[in-house]
């Protein structure tokens, strides 16, 4: 990869600024779901690709092309929680499970501690201007 195009990759940092780079066309709505998303399977497919093109800027800019392509229609034809690029997405469905022990433990009379908070006081009408 050349210092010009590395360098022009360097200044892009949010989904649109690399599909507007790349020059693909998005859905803005797709894009505000799967932003993260677009670009982690974007950067995976990149390391997964076995023969980048070197030396040459053109045949590169057309590979990232195609991988962003790939990467932003994953989440054209599906979600983020069925990619599951994410680990939160990967551990047991995007499911949290809390066992009844682990609520148990929690409790005073089993040497837990419960958060304490203060709510804050509501304004009565009689305070009202």
């Amino acid at each position: 990869m050349t210092d010009t195009f590395a360098a022009q990759l360097r200044q892009l940092s949010a989904a649109e600024d690399f599909l507007s780079f790349f020059g693909v066309p998005y859905d803005k709505a797709v894009v505000n779901v799967s932003r993260l998303h677009i670009l982690k399977r974007f950067y995976q497919y990149i390391r997964q690709e076995p023969h980048l093109p070197e030396n040459n800027e053109q045949a590169l800019y057309q590979c990232y092309r195609g991988l962003l392509i790939k990467a932003y229609e994953d989440f054209v034809k599906s979600t983020p929680a069925q990619e599951k690029v994410f680990k939160v997405f990967q551990d047991a469905d995007g499911h949290q499970h809390v066992t009844l022990q682990n609520l148990k433990a929690t409790l005073p009379s089993q040497g837990g501690t419960v958060p304490s908070y203060t709510v804050p006081a509501v304004p009565t009408a009689s305070h009202a201007a």
